[in-house]
């Protein structure tokens, strides 16, 4: 292939791409005879190089040019053809240019010596003139693909095209010089699409302070381009929703002889047939079609079609029966078992698999490599001819890191002037505090300069990777003059312990950046702003770790600082794992006291805190824990990850981790190392490697968690953001989710919003055209709806109540709507197998709530669908969904734990979905009300205290046998008892609570509670463990302290579902503090977090647990008249407010 074709088939794109982010010729430096140029760390005149303190003095002596062997090999000149951009005169062939190249010399460097190579001997040197080596790129060839050589800090000997010619054992490799393209039209139209699906332009690069973003979206090519390459485009394009968990009993009860009925439907007609739960959707529709040889015609099947050419579909779904999983552990079939509902297919052609055809790459790849150092033998400065040198190793940093701090400045000053303020600077990895320092106070003024070195007390060799160096700005009362001589002094903790402090603004960066480069320089970085009461909390503890700067740059606080400065870039080295000698003492000799002690402290919850002495046992006897994959959270987290030493031990322990490769998967566990706590790429990495065997249905139950979780990553491209890419782009189900639980973060998450946008936009680049058309649809309805909300709430005043105008508005409104810019139909964002059609106006309606909600009612789209009935859809601004839908995922996974007890507490975790800013929908679950509106439909709000009224609307509502609705009731009514129990929202209003027509007891508007702190976590004395009044007790057959049937069944069910939830004690603690952390800012001090410790009875006996659960129902007994007086209360307040419901 000619360069030139080359050029125009891969190189697009670039314009955003900004490599030139040095100034290229800034200086040029002798290096060993041969004129290269330094890589543009120029000095100010101000700022001499900070190198020559005492030990660099001493390292200077050391570093005489003497050549051994082994300094030869890793400073060894290596032999590139380079083909270059320009053709011979005579030949028109392109030129060639072949030069020997230091291995340790940096790809800007190797580029910079092409062009004054070429200058010198080419025959068209003008055109080396007019053009800068930063408007080409480097291009080799491996297996067929072209890569990129795209990071110009990357030191030639780590080159993965180099190591790739030493495997073929090629003395000469070739390497293309490339002229950049601008993008194509259509290019730059898809990354409109892409930025507005987004709702972020991943390529404006105006708030970054490196490349990092740019680097990611590079490197997730390849992971994006394996994955498309490898699915299974039949399966992707039906993306069948199976399980791989065993058939609850409670089910597996109401088969007869291990076989169901199937209703299979064709145009008119269907046939009922008999099945094994056994049989896979191939063998039924293969037999199917043997019973239908001669019937072909009935069912409208043409006579030279097999079952081959159909498949099964839901009718009225999009959703797929499909593949060689037995029927059994399909979704659908078991949501069908477990309402007593007949199973209806449809026999269907099936999807077209280029539908889902993905745009195709515009960029080369780029090698895993990019960015990674060499090791430390090949990086160090020791015993090497210092003109040889041109990165330094980290670990050669024997002095202490400082920063200096210029000063800050703000645009418009707090309103109490009479304050002080000190910056105080922070190195942390994870959680873990490395070392501290503060400025002294000064009088807060729009400019405050301090100019003054903060040296910290670890080694610039002990930074590890994802080290922050976290910058706090306090503010304190001014003090009287007495004070003043105080406050020079440079370590003013003293004085400021006598006044109270306020954090006011914080901003971090990472030390060592995503290539493994120590930072250096100077840098102004825009601040957050910390909320002060009453603004939105967002979810400060996750916020507090961002390296993000405030793109807000006209109105943040500013802080400037400087960096040491450096001749050469400082890499962190790779690790080589060694052996551990002393580790391997320590294996033999542990006493039989302290096994026990190690075993006690491993056997512990993950909130236990680990005092010192437990740490230092842990790590002494590490070879020990590592056998137990239960204690690798607690022995991580006591490694002293500011010690280069003592990581390097922690990674040739890793090396040792069988014990947790070949343990079966603990969610809960894996999680742990997720967290916030571990900031360790390698540690994280090993968990997510664990969760690779989690089948699909498990990464839906987990998806919105390890999306939260991508918070905790110190760098945008990890093992975790390419583990959900990888997934989201293998099924269909996960990819719809991934996008919304990522777009609504970019939407509401300034300090993630980068880092989201870069992996959705990875996703988008691989979901195919099909997926694309579906969200562009999605977004637009959305959009839409959102115009009209904000325009209703504008014509109806902040009142709770709605007048018949304003609904008269809403249906005028959505009547224009429809007539024009509606899409036909799109997907329900919380159920992507339903396809909602056009909207019914006459059943639309503006609720009565202050944030005036849209009551929608849609028709089904799909013309398989049995019924008329409606997809009804809540459409919400104003509240953020994102709380709400982290409880109801915690529900869902209660749900699954008792499902594998076979236990069925008929859980309603309707559907719900946070789309924007404050913005979302939900799910209107179908025949349910509100108790509220139970109690006040027969007598006034007096209903709250009449006892039988439930029992009476059920009576008469009841769509199946009394019996089985009130069972469904006290199943119903456990199960919501024990989850709200657990997770501390035990205490609800009537109008938060709901019922099905068929008993099924339900919450609703769950963040509304976690928003209303005195309602969450924790019982005080006004308050019960959780609803359970007299009126419910009615429905089971009991009164007062009397006993029943239903009651027995009730206690049993209650204590059962609360036992099986303490077998997953660490799971629901991981995923609550998880939830505290990134969703509930207002909630997430110790005790709080502490509150499901006890809540689970984490310590106590089964029996003591059990004895527990009981004394809590005797509470809510004796309580019950307290509760019904609070729903009185609020029914007589709800008149007046017409407190918002969500009843159909």
């Amino acid at each position: 292939m000619s360069v030139q074709s080359l050029t125009d088939i891969q190189m697009n794109n670039y314009k955003e791409i900004q490599l030139n982010a040095l100034p290229f010729f800034s200086h040029t430096v002798e290096f060993g005879g041969v004129n290269t140029i330094s890589s543009g760390m120029e000095l100010g005149d101000h700022e001499q190089p900070v190198v020559m303190r005492d030990e660099n003095k001493r390292r200077r002596r050391r570093m005489k040019p003497h050549c051994t062997s082994s300094s030869f090999s890793s400073m060894e000149l290596i032999s590139i053809e380079f083909i270059l951009p320009t053709s011979n005169k005579h030949t028109k062939a392109p030129e060639i240019m072949l030069l020997e190249i230091a291995g340790n010399c940096t790809v800007e460097q190797m580029k910079a010596q092409i062009w004054m190579r070429a200058i010198e001997t080419s025959q068209t040197t003008d055109f080396y003139h007019a053009f800068t080596p930063d408007q080409f790129i480097l291009q080799y060839q491996k297996k067929g693909q072209w890569y990129e050589i795209y990071d110009k800090h990357q030191v030639l000997q780590t080159l993965d095209c180099i190591l790739y010619w030493k495997v073929l054992q090629k003395k000469v490799g070739k390497i293309y010089v490339v002229q950049k393209q601008k993008p194509s039209e259509e290019v730059q139209e898809l990354q409109r699409q892409l930025n507005d699906l987004i709702g972020y332009d991943v390529t404006d690069v105006s708030n970054v302070h490196d490349d990092e973003l740019e680097f990611t979206r590079r490197r997730l090519v390849t992971p994006r381009m394996i994955e498309v390459a490898c699915r299974d485009p039949k399966l992707y394009a039906m993306h069948p929703w199976t399980t791989s968990k065993p058939l609850p009993e409670y089910l597996f009860k109401k088969i007869s002889n291990n076989n169901i009925f199937i209703i299979i439907h064709r145009g008119t007609t269907s046939q009922k047939i008999k099945v094994s739960i056994d049989d896979t959707p191939d063998m039924i529709l293969h037999s199917f079609f043997t019973k239908m040889a001669k019937k072909k015609s009935l069912m409208d099947i043409p006579e030279d079609h097999s079952e081959l050419d159909f498949v099964l579909r839901i009718c009225g779904r999009d959703e797929y029966i499909t593949g060689d999983t037995p029927i059994k552990d399909f979704h659908w079939i078991r949501q069908c078992l477990k309402n007593g509902e007949e199973i209806h297919l449809v026999l269907d052609n099936p999807p077209d698999p280029n539908e889902d055809e993905v745009q195709k790459e515009e960029w080369p790849l780029v090698d895993d490599c990019t960015g990674v150092t060499g090791y430390h033998e090949q990086l160090t400065i020791d015993g090497k001819d210092h003109e040889r040198v041109f990165t330094i190793s980290l670990w050669d940093c024997n002095r202490k890191f400082r920063v200096k701090i210029i000063g800050i400045d703000i645009p418009v000053l707090p309103r109490n002037t009479d304050l002080t303020v000190f910056v105080e600077a922070n190195i942390q990895h994870g959680q873990q505090l490395l070392s501290q320092r503060r400025t002294s106070s000064k009088p807060f003024t729009e400019e405050v300069l301090w100019n003054i070195w903060l040296e910290f007390d670890i080694k610039i060799k002990d930074l590890p990777k994802g080290a922050l160096l976290n910058l706090q700005i306090y503010c304190g009362k001014a003090q009287g003059p007495s004070a003043k001589t105080n406050l020079q002094s440079h370590e003013s903790s003293n004085s400021d312990a006598k006044c109270k402090t306020q954090l006011l603004y914080y901003v971090n960066l990472l030390l060592i950046d995503h290539r493994f480069l120590l930072r250096s320089g100077e840098y102004v970085l825009h601040m957050w702003k910390i909320p002060g009461k009453g603004e939105e909390q967002g979810s400060i503890n996750a916020d507090k770790l961002t390296s993000a700067t405030n793109p807000d740059k006209e109105n943040s606080m500013a802080i400037s600082i400087v960096l040491d400065k450096y001749c050469h870039p400082i890499a962190l080295p790779k690790h080589r794992i060694s052996s551990d000698p002393q580790g391997d003492r320590t294996r033999a000799e542990m006493p039989n006291q302290l096994r026990k002690q190690l075993e006690e402290i491993i056997a512990t919850d993950p909130l236990n805190p680990l005092s010192p002495e437990d740490k230092e046992l842990l790590w002494h006897f590490r070879y020990e824990s590592i056998k137990h994959p239960k204690a690798y959270p607690k022995l991580l987290s006591s490694v002293k990850w500011g010690q280069q030493e003592i990581v390097a031990k922690t990674y040739q322990l890793l090396a040792k981790k069988e014990a947790w490769d070949q343990s079966t998967l603990d969610v809960g566990l894996t999680m742990q190392l997720l967290d916030c706590n571990f900031s360790d790429e390698n540690v994280r990495a090993m968990a997510v490697q664990k969760l690779e065997s989690l089948d699909d249905d498990d990464v839906l139950h987990y998806l919105l968690q390890l999306v939260q979780a991508v918070k905790f990553e110190p760098y945008h491209d990890s093992a975790l953001a390419r583990f959900l890419l990888k997934r989201g782009l293998r099924n269909k189900r996960i990819g719809h989710f991934l996008f919304w639980f990522l777009r609504s973060e970019i939407a509401q998450s300034m300090h993630y919003q980068q880092r989201f946008a870069v992996i959705l936009e990875a996703y988008l680049r691989g979901c195919g055209k099909a997926m694309l058309h579906d969200f562009m649809k999605q977004v637009q309805v959305i959009e839409l709806l959102h115009k009209v909300t904000m325009e209703i709430k504008s014509v109806s005043a902040e009142k709770y109540d709605v007048t018949s105008q304003v609904i008269a508005q809403l249906r005028q409104k959505l009547e224009k709507l429809q007539g024009s810019k509606l899409p036909e139909s799109f997907r329900v964002p919380y159920d992507p197998g339903l396809r909602a059609g056009a909207l019914v106006i006459e059943k639309c309606k503006v609720m009565a709530s202050k944030k005036k909600p849209l009551w929608l009612e849609f028709k089904c789209a799909d013309p398989t669908a049995l019924s008329n009935e409606t997809i009804g859809i809540i459409f919400k601004h104003g509240d953020d969904l994102r709380q709400d839908m982290l409880i109801l995922q915690i529900l869902r996974i209660m749900e699954s734990i008792w499902e594998a007890e076979s236990l069925d507490l008929c859980l309603l975790p309707y559907g719900c979905i946070s789309t924007g800013n404050k913005i979302g929908m939900i799910e209107i679950v179908k025949d349910a009300t509100t108790i509220a509106k139970i109690q006040q439909s027969t007598v006034g709000n007096t209903g709250a205290f009449k006892d039988e009224i439930l029992n009476q609307w059920l009576k008469e509502r009841c769509m199946i046998e009394e019996k089985a609705a009130v069972e469904r009731f006290v199943y119903s009514c456990a199960g919501y008892c024990v989850a709200t129990f657990v997770l501390g929202i035990g205490d609800r209003h009537n109008d938060n609570i709901m019922i099905t027509e068929t008993g099924n007891l339900f919450h609703i508007d769950f963040g509304h509670i976690l928003g209303n702190y005195k309602s969450f976590l924790g019982i005080n004395k006004e308050r019960v463990p959780f609803v359970l009044t007299p009126d419910f007790l009615y429905v089971m057959g009991t009164s007062g302290k009397k006993t029943s049937l239903h009651f027995h069944k009730f206690q049993d069910v209650c204590v059962k579902a609360y036992l099986a939830l303490r077998h997953h004690t660490n799971l629901l603690i991981i995923l609550f503090s998880m939830m505290l952390m990134t969703g509930m800012p207002q909630l997430t001090s110790k005790e709080d977090i502490e509150y499901i410790r006890d809540a689970l009875t984490v310590g106590k006996s089964e029996e003591d647990a059990k004895k527990h659960f009981l004394d809590q129902i005797e509470v809510c007994r004796d309580k019950g008249w307290t509760v019904q007086f609070n729903w009185f209360l609020h029914l007589v307040l709800g008149i007046k407010q017409g407190v918002e419901k969500h009843s159909a």
